[in-house]
């Protein structure tokens, strides 16, 4: 009986993976989509509702849902750069409410559209014409490695957080995919908080720093990144946190790590 709950659990589970970024290694990009890669909170569409990364339905009013089209999309809710504390906000809401009037559902794949991403991609464009709360992110044909940096470089000076480029010949996969990677001036990553270390000198009374766990067991501290509000109200012990950093030390831990914000837990 445990064994068919399991196995239920992970085809539930399998049912609502979405497809992940890979890290650029140097591959050749010529021929390939890029695009900014927007900071916002990950959704599907099935058809009928919002589904978060776990699996949940988000509290999205009919307003907004109500063009949207019976094919499964693949998107992120998001409105502005450096606004993610907002978009995590109104999407955290178990009710629907009129802040989700400032979203648009920014969308880049069709997971059941069993065709490359180019002939997706000209589809997305037709589908979004039915809302104004669905918009497709914007794709532009690399020509070689050097224009995807040029363009890394702006996207990073205006406030953004990277590039995300696409193999035209991709198929959606429910799983991390080498053919959608990430590129960013640092890497990020994620660890689970183990202990909160207290403020001294002008973070007297407030936390310093946190102690992280990896998925390697090592630990390491992160101390800078934190708001003031982060400072009054840390991440609490058990926790998984997002932190970018430089690169590892030679003893396997982060270089640099900077706090960015707790995982979305929707």
């Amino acid at each position: 009986m445990k064994f068919k709950w399991l196995l239920v659990c992970l085809i539930f589970a399998n049912l609502n993976a979405v497809m992940l970024l890979s890290e650029y290694k140097d591959e050749n990009l010529s021929g390939w989509f890029m695009s900014e890669k927007l900071d916002g909170v990950r959704a599907t569409w099935d058809g009928k509702n919002l589904i978060s990364r776990k699996g949940n339905k988000f509290a999205a009013p009919k307003f907004f849902t109500k063009d949207f089209p019976k094919t499964k999309l693949d998107g992120e809710l998001y409105t502005k750069r450096d606004d993610f504390e907002n978009i995590a906000s109104i999407t955290s809401k178990l009710t629907p409410s009129d802040e989700w009037k400032e979203l648009k559902f920014y969308i880049f794949d069709m997971p059941e559209y069993r065709e490359n991403f180019s002939i997706k991609y000209e589809k997305m464009k037709e589908i979004s014409k039915n809302s104004k709360f669905i918009e497709v992110i914007s794709q532009t044909r690399v020509k070689n490695n050097d224009e995807v940096f040029k363009f890394l470089d702006e996207v990073v000076a205006g406030g953004g957080e990277g590039v995300v480029v696409r193999d035209p010949n991709l198929i959606y996969e429910n799983k991390r995919s080498t053919k959608i990677l990430k590129i960013k001036k640092f890497k990020d990553a994620e660890c689970e908080v183990v202990k909160i270390n207290p403020g001294k000198g002008k973070f007297e009374g407030l936390m310093g720093s946190i102690d992280c766990k990896m998925p390697n067991s090592k630990v390491f501290k992160i101390g800078s990144g934190f708001k003031e509000s982060d400072r009054k109200n840390p991440p609490k012990i058990g926790q998984i946190i997002t932190y970018k950093y430089q690169n590892l030390t030679t003893n396997e831990v982060p270089r640099f790590p900077v706090f960015l914000r707790i995982r979305d837990e929707i």
